[in-house]
């Protein structure tokens, strides 16, 4: 085989590792997404608590927070979050709260979300969700383990 087509090879037979990584893989400390500094895909994270839906934040009311910029729909939420991050910011720093239980890193997904205990978790999507849903402590349990390993 040429050396060329060796090393093409090599590359094709790592590759699935690459891509299905562990989470401490260097990934952000708040997912945005791959084009973009925006948290939770735009979305208020304030609203989920005061309103108990996700609302769309508007660019005029903004706030940066480890990294990230967060949106929000009115300049008393963005004025609640300054105050107190850590009570609104998403679980995990938005990555999806099933995926996170197994120690790795899936994009968190604003749409589908539940609020536990105080604290706002996201999941990939709703057949996700409803994996999450049949043992929410046991996944928060692993998943908090998973989050502080990653993040000491």
């Amino acid at each position: 085989m040429k050396p060329r087509a060796l090393l093409l090879a090599a590359l094709l037979a790592v590759s699935p590792a690459i891509t299905f990584a562990p989470a401490a893989s260097a990934e952000p400390a708040i997912y945005t997404g791959r084009f973009s500094s925006t948290a939770l895909q735009g979305y208020d994270p304030v609203a989920y608590f005061e309103s108990g839906s996700p609302e769309k934040g508007d660019k005029n009311f903004s706030a940066e927070y480890k990294g990230a910029t967060f949106l929000f729909s009115s300049a008393a939420h963005r004025d609640a979050f300054l105050a107190d991050p850590d009570a609104y910011a998403p679980q995990y720093g938005g990555y999806c709260a099933w995926a996170m239980a197994d120690g790795k890193h899936a994009k968190g997904d604003a749409r589908y979300w539940k609020i536990v205990d105080g604290k706002l978790y996201l999941n990939y999507n709703s057949d996700i969700q409803d994996k999450w849903n049949a043992d929410i402590p046991g996944f928060i349990s692993r998943a908090d383990t998973e989050w502080s390993a990653l993040n000491h």
